[in-house]
């Protein structure tokens, strides 16, 4: 069974199509300049390792009114000028290639962020849903991975605590759709892969975004 482990190569495969492209935020391999960019366009980023999990190493940035900040885990540091932030994101970054990849404000409970995880599992010539399920970050914490804390729930539970539950319903629906268009341009760019782990968001607005997708989901 294939495994992929660059984020960058499988966000490449789903900006290319035009069924999924819309649904991807922006995203580009990390520098100094890219990131002075992104902050000029979006309030706030995510940078995160081009490979691995579990929330190890993601920092959220962003352009402040006076400052900058880059959080990771708990821990919130502050930055007068870019020059100092960059520096800063230098020293906490682990040494590998990183993504920037714009900022999703997600649809919270309890002032918590929430996102939706989707597995999916080859079975002979079809694939299969595993899980469908969201996962709620625990206080304090920009990410929602369950081994930083996060709690697991039913994604229509998890739903319906936010929409009413028709709305919640069909939002439900709309994710288990969007990930049946995703499956073949990932199979047909990656022959060979077995099981994904798709990530998604929702922001205010209600608008489904593909955060991340997994060859190898916990």
């Amino acid at each position: 069974m294939r495994q992929l482990a660059s984020k960058w190569l499988k966000t490449k495969a789903l900006l290319k199509h035009p069924h999924t492209a819309v649904y991807v935020p922006e995203t580009c391999l990390y520098s100094e300049e890219e990131l002075r960019m992104m902050l000029r366009r979006h309030a706030f980023v995510f940078i995160k390792p081009v490979k691995g999990g579990g929330g190890n190493g993601v920092m959220r940035v962003a352009k402040e009114r006076r400052e900058y900040t880059c959080t990771r885990m708990e821990k919130t540091y502050r930055y007068r000028h870019f020059r100092a932030l960059a520096a800063g994101i230098s020293n906490l970054r682990l040494q590998r290639p990183y993504l920037i990849q714009q900022g999703i404000p997600l649809a919270s409970i309890q002032g918590r962020p929430v996102d939706y995880r989707v597995k999916v599992v080859k079975a002979g010539q079809k694939w299969a849903f595993r899980a469908v399920v969201a996962r709620h970050a625990r206080p304090g914490l920009v990410i929602t991975n369950l081994c930083k804390g996060g709690k697991l729930l039913k994604a229509a539970t998890a739903l319906r605590m936010i929409y009413p539950r028709q709305l919640a319903a069909r939002k439900r629906r709309e994710i288990v759709n969007l990930t049946l268009r995703c499956i073949p341009v990932l199979e047909k760019r990656f022959p060979g892969i077995g099981q994904l782990g798709f990530d998604y968001g929702l922001d205010p607005n209600g608008r489904i975004w593909i955060l991340e997708v997994n060859t190898r989901p916990q």
